[in-house]
């Protein structure tokens, strides 16, 4: 297990990682800081949890963007309730349609 030291928005950090991912680790930390000082410079003063915070938000939106397509979120199944409800009051303008008809044509 390596150890690297990265900085990120003026800090320090020691970071472990499998041997031989140095270099991935030091790129990923030079991305995250590029994006920390982008959140401080545009919102000013923040948190070391909000710097961070931001900077994954603006990373996760310019993998967004590379893609070029946002997955919508997965549909949620209906409600139970809501679907029988919806079948009887499609069952009533059914009956309330044949009525229409019928009388419709004894006038």
């Amino acid at each position: 297990m390596a150890e690297v030291d990265i900085e990120i928005a003026g800090r320090r950090y020691k970071v472990a990682c499998r041997d031989g991912e140095e270099q991935n680790l030091r790129h990923a930390a030079e991305m995250v800081d590029a994006k920390s000082r982008e959140a401080l410079a545009g919102l000013g003063a923040l948190s070391e949890g909000r710097t961070l915070l931001f900077a994954s938000l603006l990373l996760a939106d310019q993998l967004i963007e590379k893609r070029g397509v946002v997955t919508p979120p997965p549909p949620m199944p209906p409600d139970p309730q809501v679907v029988r409800r919806v079948d009887a009051l499609a069952e009533r303008l059914e009956r309330l349609a044949g009525y229409l008809e019928k009388e419709a044509v004894r006038a």
